[in-house]
């Protein structure tokens, strides 16, 4: 049909709802006679619990019933990934607390403020013990341990066999990199409220999460309820980015208290209670080695990774032995690989995910090494990524670590990002105010990355034509901000004709859709996408057979006309509207409906180039960046508002990680970040003007030909501001700085150059490395496993 939509910037058709105020979250809701939990947590990063007593809180005004975790019972709490099965977590602590803010002892009153009153009644009696919070430190002999009974805190390792990877490098260039812990952070945190059952279900849950299907199944396995009698509604969610997933500690219990007291039961986080319990993300200490020839080839690549699991064995952690690894080699041609990791527990908030889930992390570490080798070298940055790049003819590649990259030319956006900057003439400016002695100096940083996206599971859509001409999808992802309304409305007016004002959208309400992934790891538009078109070329498909049974002609002969209906080719007053059709379904007793569950022939890996140019003044370390060029490839580009706005919202995500990101504890566990007063979110103000186009290199592992691109500009912008920074100031001898780039951390670094002692990038590598078990085939397991 002429006129596709498909390619252009449409609205989003779900805005209008939540800019004039109608949208529901789940704090909006209320519920006739709810009750409200609030929780006592612990103060203490480590201790033994020697005795609580609740009665004076249970005799608080309002207050309904107080529990403890022996008045509980509850089981185990199910992880979205398993670390470690010996590091179990319940719902609420019972001898032992493990991070400063674990939650100890739950109020149930009529009143949210009747309940946290009785907070301050709640007596317990702690014993401290000593905390692990540094992951490096929680490697060293001898350090406290959260389970004593697995000897250390090394949840989980294991490392490739080492065979002198690094044989035959003329250079090689050595760093220790932090990729520091960050705050989720969304607008809203955690909320759930739960009612009791009715004669279609055992409990209603309404909860913010990304994957409605997913907690429906926790929750089963928590409290013993068949999935099909639990309904889980999700409504608008203020903000997700990993850190929504599953069955939290507090979700089970205010589940719990509304199965015990058979009333309304609510909770919603604090902000205070989202930055001390909410999985944060990254936390990585990264030790590579990366080896080259004199003429700028690579030769190989060594990494050896903690990532900070937090208490409890948080799967954050895990990333780096999964994903992390996956994506190691990036997008070069590296001979040989090696790789070890550690998840190591600390006394600190469990760690999950954040945007892009061990992805970033890769990059960074790989783009660091890069512009370190090329200082080394005396080569440009650019120049040295290209002499090294992966090339378009060697697609479909498989890398040393079992990733196997779909599409790419990864020269293609550097050079474009280069130009729209204007790279000669910023170098020239650089050198300008280097030689004229100023103290304000410019710095250029770039980086080339790849991600993986969209692998593993398939999803569940169903298109149904109404009566009335109009349609209405179903699919199990659920978005939570990305734009599905419109996008997957674009895809039914280019497949149906139906105009996307008439096409009707659910998701993430369990009792409507049947089964369903949610939304995680970039894969809604290029595995839901896929799957609401091919549910739509179904419903053609039968849409054309009545049509030819009423037109008395060929099926093949039925086509969509340009006012979308069906017709007879080349007879244009044989046609039937989709109204039509629908009353002609719904008289043969069958509505005109169709459903699929999609599954892609794999991950795709998106990619792209992102530069950054930054000013740095000498004189006080602070930096401010000037321009911000993304140039991301995600395949098909079905609708340019919504790319654009997810690179934006990816872009300033991580060039706040490299600038003022960052999760902080004292020496005693004490969380220092705990509010935004102390963890420091940009605003509008400190981020400059994001210039962000794309290359299409498409994907041939699902049918629109489309790659993610939901973390893609996260992956990309951190290690293009870090190098920025660092760039600007190599010419005093600065090396490496790690970030957050902040002010003091900077002034240290230059200080420190001009005293004729820069800061050595590397050290050695905890022990702790050397004891891991050997893995037994050198790549990974099926990469799509590795998205988060």
């Amino acid at each position: 049909m002429p006129g596709s939509l498909l390619g252009t910037e449409v609205r989003r058709v779900e805005d209008p709802e939540l800019l004039r105020g109608q949208g529901s979250y789940v704090g909006n809701l209320r519920f006739d006679g709810a009750l409200h939990v609030a929780f006592v947590r612990s103060p203490f990063a480590h201790a033994l619990i020697t005795g609580i007593d609740v009665t004076e809180a249970a005799k608080a005004p309002g207050v309904v019933a107080v529990y403890t975790a022996e008045d509980l019972g509850l089981p185990s709490l199910p992880v979205f990934i398993e670390v470690n099965p010996q590091c179990a977590r319940y719902p609420l602590a019972s001898d032992r607390v493990r991070f400063v803010g674990e939650p100890v002892v739950a109020v149930v009153a009529e009143s949210a403020t009747a309940a946290e009153d009785a907070l301050e009644l709640v007596d317990v009696d702690y014993e401290p013990l000593p905390a692990a919070i540094d992951p490096e430190q929680a490697l060293e002999p001898g350090a406290p341990t959260q389970f004593p009974e697995l000897g250390s805190n090394v949840a989980a390792g294991v490392r490739d066999a080492d065979d002198d990877v690094l044989a035959g490098a003329d250079v090689v260039v050595r760093a220790r990199i932090e990729n520091q812990r960050l705050a989720v952070a969304p607008m809203e945190g955690n909320a759930i409220a739960v009612l009791p059952g009715d004669e279609d279900y055992d409990v209603t849950i309404y909860v913010s999460t990304q994957m409605p299907h997913g907690f429906r199944a926790a929750a089963s396995k928590v409290f013993g309820w068949e999935t099909d009698r639990i309904h889980v509604v999700t409504p608008h969610v203020g903000g997700a980015f990993g850190g929504k997933v599953g069955v939290i500690a507090e979700h089970a219990v205010v589940i719990e208290a509304c199965r015990r007291l058979g009333r309304p039961m609510r909770w919603t986080e604090t902000r205070s209670e989202n930055l001390q319990a909410m999985p944060q993300g990254r936390g990585q200490v990264q030790f590579a080695e990366l080896g080259l020839r004199s003429d700028g080839k690579i030769v190989g690549l060594r990494c050896r990774v903690i990532g900070d699991t937090g208490a409890y064995a948080g799967f954050g952690g895990n990333l780096a032995l999964g994903p992390t690894r996956t994506m190691v080699q990036g997008v070069y041609d590296i001979p040989k690989v090696s790789y070890a990791g550690i998840a190591t527990l600390t006394n600190t908030t469990p760690m999950g995910a954040f945007r892009g889930a061990g992805r970033p992390e890769a990059a960074a570490m790989l783009e660091r090494l890069m512009d370190l080798a090329a200082a080394e070298l005396d080569l440009d940055p650019a120049d040295l990524r290209r002499r090294n790049f992966l090339q378009p003819e060697q697609f479909p590649y498989t890398t040393l670590t079992g990733a196997s990259y779909d599409t790419g030319d990864y020269d293609l956006p550097l050079r474009e990002a280069l130009r729209v900057v204007g790279y000669e003439d910023l170098r020239a400016e650089q050198a300008r105010r280097i030689e004229a002695g100023e103290t304000t100096l410019l710095g250029i940083g770039m980086s080339a990355y790849v991600e993986i996206t969209g692998g593993g599971a398939g999803e569940y859509a169903a298109v149904e034509i109404d009566t009335d001409g109009g349609a209405k999808i179903k699919v199990g992802t659920s978005g939570h901000g990305q734009g599905h309304p419109t996008s997957f409305s674009m895809i039914i007016a280019d497949a149906l004709g139906i105009p996307m004002e008439r096409v009707a959208f659910v998701q993430s309400d369990t009792a409507q859709v049947p089964r369903g992934g949610g939304t995680g790891g970039s894969r809604s538009l290029q595995v839901g996408g896929s799957a609401v078109r091919e549910a739509a070329e179904l419903v053609l498909r039968r849409a054309k057979e009545l049509a030819a049974s009423k037109l008395e002609a060929a099926v093949d002969d039925i086509v969509l006309t340009e006012d979308g209906a069906l017709g007879v080719q080349g007879v244009p007053t044989a046609t039937m509207t989709w109204a039509e059709l629908a009353t002609v379904a719904e008289e043969e007793g069958s509505p005109l409906v169709e459903s699929t569950d999609f599954k892609p022939d794999g991950a795709t890996f998106p990619f792209g180039a992102h530069v950054s140019v930054v000013e740095v003044d000498v004189e006080t370390g602070y930096v401010k960046p000037l321009r911000h060029i993304a140039v991301d490839d995600c395949g098909r580009v079905l609708n340019p508002l919504l790319v654009r706005g997810q690179q934006h919202g990816g872009a300033v995500q991580g060039i706040s990680q490299a600038l003022w990101e960052q999760v902080s504890f004292d020496e005693d566990g004490n969380p220092v970040t705990a509010s935004f007063a102390d963890y420091l979110v940009p605003s509008a103000a400190d981020v400059p003007d994001l210039e962000v186009s794309n290359t299409v290199t498409l994907s041939p592992r699902n049918p629109l030909g489309a790659k993610g691109i939901g973390e893609s500009a996260t992956v990309g912008s951190t290690p293009a501001v870090q190098n920025a920074v660092i760039d600007a100031v190599r010419h005093l001898g600065v090396r490496h700085i790690d970030i957050p780039a902040t002010p003091q951390r900077v002034w240290r670094a230059i200080r420190a150059a001009k005293s004729g002692e820069p800061t050595d990038p590397w050290r050695e590598p905890p022990t702790a490395f050397d004891t891991l078990p050997v893995r037994e085939s050198a790549k990974s397991e099926d990469a799509d496993e590795a998205v988060a």
